[in-house]
């Protein structure tokens, strides 16, 4: 039986395949001709990159917090036990710590206010020529957020919830009333903005899709996403770390109970854990050790001024009247005090205020900041 080949001819009797590699021959020669398209470089400059699905973002969050889970422990340990030192301490620790995150807090956003002019500010109102209104304001909106305000921001929490929490509100029964004057340019214009609302829940949608995560991480989730969300200016860390460290303490403020912590402190670590550069695994590892330092910082305030207190209680303990135990109670709420502050927070005549004070400097109980003529400040000696 005869065999038929596979192989295609021409009309002339040359096989195709022939043909064809004499053709690759021939067009090798022609090299005036452009070469393939796909050989030759791209010039064209290259596009935006695909963003990131709302699920990729959060995916890699939890790797960060998953790498990171022994140091997240001990964090969630220390938070744990500065809420318990909280809650069977006085209710003046916790504006004390408030105070002094809020004043770190300021240097973080260069407006460098420290704890004398801010407890003025926050006592009496009192600021001094050089003091910035708008600075001063905003820093004793945090103090405020940080020392209590509106309930904690929880989980399913509403855009209503975050724009009284950010006091943004000027309608009159709603959150406390945004005062324009005092409020920036900037901080009106984002308040103003009709999207306000579209970008809260676009924030929101987001840290409900990290309720899975422990606050700690949530915390720092919500902080380095808020700008992403055009929430604050980009120049404006403040109510994105005041939010955040709120945030933070989510699980260790049930109902009903003694109140503690109402903040997890990270501004008294330095400012580290508030840098946006790196990957997620980066910013949470810095996120962690600020918190860490801050939260053992904490403690170790609550430990010195719990110890002064007892000293204070029986040095000051021949002396009769109810100045003594107020001013004593004024210092451990207070990082530091004035004669002004002292009188008008405890009701008492100057004179009598300013004659135990200076019974409790003599007695070593506390000594002089300031070194001012007016407005001189005392603070609690170690």
């Amino acid at each position: 039986m005869r065999k038929f080949s596979h192989r295609s001819w021409d009309d002339d009797g040359v096989p195709l395949e022939d043909l064809e590699a004499s053709e690759d021959e021939d067009n090798a020669d022609l090299w005036f001709l452009p070469g393939a398209l796909e050989d030759e470089p791209v010039y064209l400059p290259p596009g935006p990159a695909p963003e990131a699905r709302e699920s990729e973002i959060v995916d890699a969050w939890r790797a960060a917090e998953a790498g990171q889970a022994a140091q997240l422990a001990r964090v969630a340990a220390r938070l744990g036990i500065l809420d318990e030192r909280l809650r069977r301490g006085p209710a003046g620790w916790r504006q004390r710590l408030a105070l002094i995150e809020a004043a770190d807090l300021s240097w973080l956003t260069q407006d460098r206010i420290g704890l004398d002019r801010l407890s003025l500010y926050m006592a009496l109102r009192v600021s001094t020529a050089t003091d910035d209104a708008q600075a001063m304001y905003r820093i004793g909106w945090a103090v405020r957020r940080l020392s209590g305000g509106p309930a904690l921001l929880t989980l399913r929490s509403g855009t209503d919830d975050l724009e009284a929490f950010l006091d943004r509100r000027d309608r009159p029964g709603q959150g406390e009333r945004f005062e324009r004057a005092k409020a920036s340019s900037r901080v009106v214009e984002m308040a103003e903005r009709e999207a306000f609302d579209d970008r809260a829940a676009g924030w929101l949608a987001m840290m409900d899709q990290a309720e899975d995560l422990h606050p700690v991480t949530r915390a720092c989730v919500g902080f380095h996403l808020w700008h992403i969300a055009e929430l604050s200016p980009i120049d404006d860390p403040l109510e994105a770390a005041v939010t955040a460290v709120r945030v933070a303490i989510g699980d260790l403020a049930p109902s009903g109970s003694t109140p503690g912590a109402f903040f997890a402190p990270i501004a008294m670590g330095g400012g580290g854990g508030f840098r946006a550069t790196g990957d997620p695994p980066a910013r949470l590892a810095r996120w962690l050790n600020a918190m860490e330092s801050a939260t053992f910082a904490a403690l170790r305030r609550l430990e010195e001024i719990e110890d002064w207190s007892a000293a204070a209680e029986r040095t000051m303990a021949p002396l009769s009247g109810k100045t003594p135990p107020m001013l004593r109670g004024l210092f451990t709420s207070w990082p530091l005090v004035s004669v002004q502050m002292a009188q008008k927070l405890t009701g008492t005549h100057r004179a009598t205020v300013q004659r135990n004070i200076d019974w409790m400097v003599e007695r070593g109980l506390i000594r002089e900041v300031t070194g001012q003529g007016r407005y001189r400040m005392w603070r609690a000696a170690a």
